[in-house]
């Protein structure tokens, strides 16, 4: 069902589709489009129809850990996708998964405040490398040779480390991940730079690689501190909102 025939996002409305072809269907129901090619069409009409299974799991594990966390006897409030979507558009907020947290459950304040020293912890996923043993030119040719282990000195690249070069051209503090090399010279990418050619002996490790980078930052609405207020009923029929001070 297309999304112009009142169509929805749900997996059993979807399927692969190639620029070319999703273009040609365009608003077409799946059954015009593919009138000419029965064959194809009664494969993804099966797999429209075939049970969610990864979804009944996910639905099933949930309430399993609902049950186990309420007989712990500790306080628990679930909320559903709707009502955080309401406390978060009745208070202005942006769609930020550090905002959805805030709004979840009908326990939500009518007043949020974010604070000034509120910087959210981004985490994204980056994978464990791939296969490729060394590094290659433009030409598709290597330009260096496969190192023998992956650590070097008992670091591996993607590491997170903290180095404290106390002299000469290098020195610094430099906190970032790095890359190994088997000499033991090695480079540091932090936040705003490239930092290469600094010795293993200087670094200290924080983090091994376990597939996803963590960044702390400050967002828009968390930097100067403002209350986000659910609206009330007035004699204007308008919403409150209200800036406030920051809040440590």
């Amino acid at each position: 069902m297309p999304r112009g025939g009142l169509g929805s996002h749900r997996v059993s409305n979807l399927t692969l589709a190639c620029v070319p072809c999703n273009q040609a269907k365009g608003v077409q129901d799946v059954r015009d489009f593919l009138a000419h090619d029965p064959t194809r069409l009664a494969r993804i009409l099966a797999q429209a129809k075939a049970p969610l299974h990864d979804a009944a799991a996910v639905n099933t594990t949930r309430w399993a850990l609902y049950e186990a966390l309420l007989a712990t006897g500790l306080p628990l409030e679930v909320g559903t996708g709707g009502r955080t979507k309401w406390n978060r558009s009745t208070r202005a907020l942006p769609k930020l998964h550090w905002l959805d947290a805030a709004c979840v459950g009908v326990s939500t304040p009518d007043t949020l405040w974010t604070s000034g020293t509120l910087h959210p912890l981004t985490i994204h996923t980056t994978g464990h490398g791939s296969r490729q043993m060394c590094a290659m030119d433009k030409f598709g040719f290597p330009r260096t040779r496969a190192k023998q282990s992956k650590r070097v000195q008992g670091f591996q690249t993607g590491d997170i480390v903290k180095a404290v070069v106390p002299t000469g051209k290098k020195q610094g503090t430099y906190v970032g991940r790095v890359a190994v090399r088997t000499t033991g010279s090695f480079n540091i990418r932090t936040a705003t730079a490239l930092v290469e050619g600094v010795s293993y002996r200087y670094c200290r490790l924080l983090h091994r690689v376990d597939g996803y980078s963590y960044q702390t930052k400050a967002d828009s609405h968390a930097v100067g501190g403002s209350a986000f207020s659910a609206p009330r009923p007035s004699s204007h029929g308008s919403s409150s909102w209200a800036s406030g001070r920051s809040i440590p």
